[in-house]
């Protein structure tokens, strides 16, 4: 279940970070409203997910996935430059959450 938690709180970030492009300085209603709700859900899911994940394993995942994803996003949807020095960026991250949840807990 902290996992679905953890999936769902990134969902939640990535379609409320994808919604701030289109509130237009938050002067929209209907995207506005999706960031804050997106954002609340976000850490109210987190915040559950943290009940059985570690936080540093569990905010890696969650920031990390996010920014690949949303930056993924922005290159096919979006119509935002991609390039090499940006797809490292990006596999950097992954490799940084990766290389975090193999350290494991120390407790």
């Amino acid at each position: 279940m902290p996992a679905l938690f953890l999936a769902l709180a990134i969902s939640s970030e990535i379609c409320a970070t994808v919604s701030l492009k289109y509130t237009h300085g938050f002067t929209r209603l209907a995207p506005s409203a999706v960031v804050v709700l997106g954002y609340v859900a976000s850490f109210a899911l987190l915040s559950q997910a943290l009940k059985q994940i570690p936080v540093s394993s569990a905010y890696a995942i969650w920031s990390g996935v996010g920014t690949a994803v949303v930056a993924a996003i922005g290159f096919v949807f979006l119509g935002e430059g991609a390039n090499a020095w940006k797809v490292v960026g990006i596999a950097l991250i992954i490799v940084g959450v990766i290389a975090l949840n193999l350290g494991g807990a120390t407790h």
